[in-house]
């Protein structure tokens, strides 16, 4: 679908809403979770995923007309440079798409309203995700870009940032208990 004619419209990704990860695929709609079985169970992921290995990626159809139309699913390397703020005008910048993917789902229509993909991560790296959707009565195709690491810390990034800190004041206390304390007599 992305090489489909028909005009194509810019927008969407993958958000955190009310503890659910919701992807707009313009004005399209889905839950989406991914998991990581082998390694993490049940555990559901919205975004970056902690191992390489089995990855389960759902979208569950929030929007009806989903149902009616292809969708398409696929994975790239992120060899835009811009990280997790890779968006789809980046990614249509890309000389040869297919150079970097990784994983490829052709169009197909889900009327059960779930749409799954399984694909085993072999590396750690920066991936995009891209999914896209036509509209059910004219040739608008709509894309949905949500960049995300593979491998990366389970780690928070504000729970490093405290840590740091705390280790940067205990540093300081410790060398400033050193500055004011009397010479040892020799």
């Amino acid at each position: 679908m992305l090489s489909a004619p028909g005009h194509a419209v810019a927008g969407g990704g993958v958000i955190l809403q009310d503890d659910s990860c919701i992807i707009a695929i313009d004005f399209y709609t889905a839950h989406f979770t991914a998991y990581q079985p082998q390694t993490s169970g049940n555990e559901e992921f919205c975004e970056d995923l902690p191992d390489t290995g089995e990855t389960i990626f759902v979208l569950d159809y929030l929007h009806a007309s989903l149902k009616e139309v292809p969708v398409d699913f696929r994975i790239i390397r992120n060899a835009t440079g811009l990280g997790e703020f890779a968006r789809w005008d980046d990614v249509q910048g890309l000389a040869d798409i297919d150079e970097h993917t990784v994983f490829y789902q052709p169009p197909v229509v889900r009327t059960s309203a779930t749409f799954r993909i399984t694909h085993a991560f072999a590396e750690k790296g920066d991936y995009i995700g891209i999914v896209t959707a036509g509209h059910p009565s004219n040739d608008n195709i709509y894309n949905a870009v949500f960049p995300f690491s593979v491998g990366a810390s389970s780690i928070p990034w504000p729970i490093i940032l405290f840590v740091l800190a705390l280790l940067l004041l205990a540093a300081y206390l410790v060398r400033m208990s050193h500055v004011g304390a009397a010479p040892e007599p020799r």
